[in-house]
């Protein structure tokens, strides 16, 4: 079945739970917690890329999540660090992350896929097309499927050349990064061609923007987080059966149970009963 990513903000800006979990041991028990509601995967992030943020020095930004992936990653889970800096992908992978998810695909910083190759990790790498203070001023495509495909295709050569092999690198379409609304339902439309290009494929749309736009509809009404959350369900069981290996998500308790009716509407797991 399609593997779960819960996230784990250990932020005071994003754009959904920032601050809530900004203590290593809030942000330590919220792991614990989305992992009893199903997560296979924790995804550690100490900077927000929620529209118009601004960076945070790497040094900031290790002091929040490293006792948290110590600590996790102490207790078995798998752990994702979401950084798009070298020395903290290098620092979360001696703590004992297993996944680098760089939001930049390895654009950001040019030491990056050097640091995935010389280790043993896995790495995201995300459709990108600028960082969050002005990501918008990079949203127009020819053709948003073919751009998209092609730019994917493009960071799979990059990290080829830096010795990452094709079995350890996961795509990311970046779900409202360089895109504006109805260009995340064309790159969510298009998803069957980047499951194509051949490695694996993670899909984050949790509680985005373009979610609660089509819930407003024309009215423009107020979008609450447990409207965003079924959308998102929705969502991350379309992205499974158009082939992604995972779907990056907030609440986990209710994505896992979408997929799990998913699944046995698809005959897997039947368990029986009446």
């Amino acid at each position: 079945m399609t593997a779960i990513m819960g996230i784990v903000n250990v932020t005071p800006d994003s754009f959904s739970d920032g601050g809530r979990f900004l203590a290593a041991d809030a942000a330590i028990a919220h792991g614990r917690s989305l992992l009893a509601d199903g997560a296979h995967i924790l995804d550690v992030g100490g900077e927000s890329t929620r529209p118009g943020a601004e960076r945070v020095a790497p040094a900031e930004e290790q002091a929040r999540v490293l006792p948290v992936v110590a600590a996790l990653a102490a207790e078995g889970a798998l752990v994702s660090i979401d950084t798009m800096n070298a020395s903290t992908a290098q620092a979360a992978i001696d703590a004992g992350a297993r996944i680098v998810n760089d939001v930049s695909g390895g654009l950001g910083d040019p030491d990056m896929l050097g640091v995935v190759a010389a280790s043993d990790v896995d790495v995201v790498l995300q459709h990108w097309r600028g960082h969050s203070a002005d990501m918008y001023a990079h949203a127009a495509y020819a053709d948003l499927a073919r751009d998209l495909v092609a730019e994917l295709e493009g960071r799979v050569g990059a990290a080829a050349a830096a010795g990452i092999s094709p079995d350890r690198i996961i795509l990311d379409p970046g779900i409202g990064f360089g895109k504006r609304g109805a260009q995340n339902w064309e790159a969510l439309r298009a998803l069957g061609q980047i499951v194509a290009i051949g490695p694996r494929v993670l899909v984050g749309t949790s509680r985005k923007r373009f979610l609660a736009e089509a819930l407003a509809g024309a009215e423009g009404v107020e979008v609450s987080t447990s409207r965003r959350d079924l959308a998102t369900a929705v969502t991350s069981v379309l992205a499974a059966q158009a082939g992604a290996w995972a779907v990056r998500v907030h609440d986990v308790a209710a994505t896992s149970d979408a997929l799990t009716v998913w699944s046995r509407w698809n005959g897997e797991n039947d368990g029986g009963g009446a």
